[in-house]
C-alpha cells in the first residue's frame, strides 16, 4: 500500500462521508422559528388595534410609524425564513455554516420583532 493513502473506513473520523448530526440543529431551528415567527406576524398584524381609542393626533402618529414598522417585520421574518431554509440546504455540503445559520434564523425573528416595537410610535 502507498504511503500517501491513508486506512479512511467508514468508522474513522478521516473518512469523508462521516456521518455528521448537524441536522439536528437545523431541526431544533425548525421548530423554535416557526412558531416564534407566527407569533411574531400575528403581533404585528394585531398591533394597530392599540390605537382603536386613539385620539385622531395619536393616530395620524401611529398609522405614520406602523407603515415602515411593517415593512421591515415582514422583511426580517422572510429573512428569517430564507436563513431557516439555507441552515439546511448546507447541513451537508457544510456543517458549521449550517449550525450558524440554524441558530441565526430564530435570532432574526427576535431582532425583527424588536425592531419592530422600536419603530412604532405607540399611543
Amino acid at each position: 500500500m502507498p504511503d500517501n493513502i491513508t486506512d479512511a473506513g467508514p468508522g474513522s473520523p478521516d473518512a469523508p462521508d462521516s456521518p455528521r448530526h448537524t441536522w439536528i440543529a437545523s431541526l431544533i431551528s425548525t421548530v423554535v422559528t416557526l412558531p416564534l415567527a407566527f407569533f411574531a406576524l400575528v403581533y404585528s398584524m394585531l398591533s394597530p388595534m392599540a390605537c382603536d381609542s386613539c385620539s385622531d393626533a395619536d393616530a395620524d402618529r401611529f398609522d405614520a410609524s406602523f407603515g415602515p414598522a411593517w415593512t421591515v417585520s415582514c422583511c426580517g421574518l422572510l429573512l428569517s425564513l430564507v436563513i431557516m431554509v439555507a441552515s439546511w440546504v448546507f447541513t451537508r455540503r457544510r456543517p458549521p455554516a449550517a449550525i450558524g445559520l440554524a441558530v441565526a434564523a430564530p435570532a432574526t425573528v427576535f431582532f425583527t420583532w424588536v425592531a419592530f416595537m422600536t419603530l412604532i410610535n405607540w399611543p
